[in-house]
């Protein structure tokens, strides 16, 4: 066994993350990266200073995560959201259950209640928003984010539902009384279910294939009849029915029945 690898596993019993379903190579240079950067010569020594020192734990659990995150992130697929995915889901019901997961920072889950809010009163919309970093759940919690990150935000919602202080902007509390965060592990944790839309992008790319598949599987079985599973840009299925879905538009997948 690796010094790697002995690593991964004292993790998983530490901690109940499975490095091994991160695909090695990019997982590895991360943590080779921060394990050089603290100064320890190898992953046995860096997992000791894990263990006896909080503030490291949570440097390493936030580096493992992928905390890159911006409203309307690839806004041209949000748009066939807004145009053609949400239309057909409102006319089904009046009411919505929404599963952001893998969330990060918040952006995500806030720009789907910033876009319902135009189509449907909030207290009739359940998003639910997880993530496995609880110090970036703290952070979705607040609702303060830079420029940047608002730099894809209709300038109507950005004077709506922001209000700026320093350099920074605060999000409406109206927004953030619609969204429950909770931590959520997605390669160990039960998946909550009845969702009518599931939205995981920009995290799976990550994940091996093995990790990958059983991911897909349980989103299919998180899902409504008819539900709809939303994927990032790079992540496109390529045999959708194999996991029980099939294309509806480019990174949009509908459960089969």
């Amino acid at each position: 066994m690796t010094d790697y690898q002995s690593f991964s596993q004292s993790i998983k019993n530490k901690t109940g993350i499975d490095l091994s379903l991160y695909k090695e190579v990019q997982m590895k240079r991360r943590l080779t990266s921060l394990r050089d950067k603290k100064g320890f010569k190898d992953f046995n020594t860096f997992y000791k200073a894990l263990v006896s020192d909080q503030l490291l734990m949570e440097e390493f659990l936030d580096k493992i995560t992928i905390n890159v995150s911006e409203f309307y992130r690839n806004s041209a697929r949000w748009g066939v959201l807004e145009k053609k995915i949400l239309p057909q889901l409102l006319n089904k019901k009046d009411n919505l259950k929404i599963w952001s997961a893998a969330c990060s920072t918040g952006d995500e889950p806030y720009t789907l209640a910033m876009m319902l809010s135009q189509y449907i009163d909030l207290s009739k919309v359940t998003i639910i928003a997880t993530d496995i970093d609880e110090k970036i759940l703290t952070r979705a919690r607040k609702g303060v984010y830079s420029e940047r990150a608002l730099k894809e935000v209709p300038k109507d919602l950005k004077d709506k539902f922001f209000v700026k202080h320093n350099s920074e902007y605060v999000i409406d509390e109206k927004l953030k009384k619609a969204i429950t965060f909770k931590k959520h592990n997605l390669l160990s944790d039960p998946y909550p279910e009845n969702f009518d839309l599931i939205v995981c992008r920009n995290v799976l790319i990550y994940f091996t294939e093995e990790a990958k598949e059983k991911i897909y599987h349980n989103f299919n079985n998180s899902l409504n009849s008819q539900g709809v599973f939303f994927v990032g840009s790079t992540e496109q299925i390529f045999t959708p029915d194999k996991y029980g879905f099939k294309v509806i538009d480019t990174f949009f997948y509908q459960k089969i029945e």
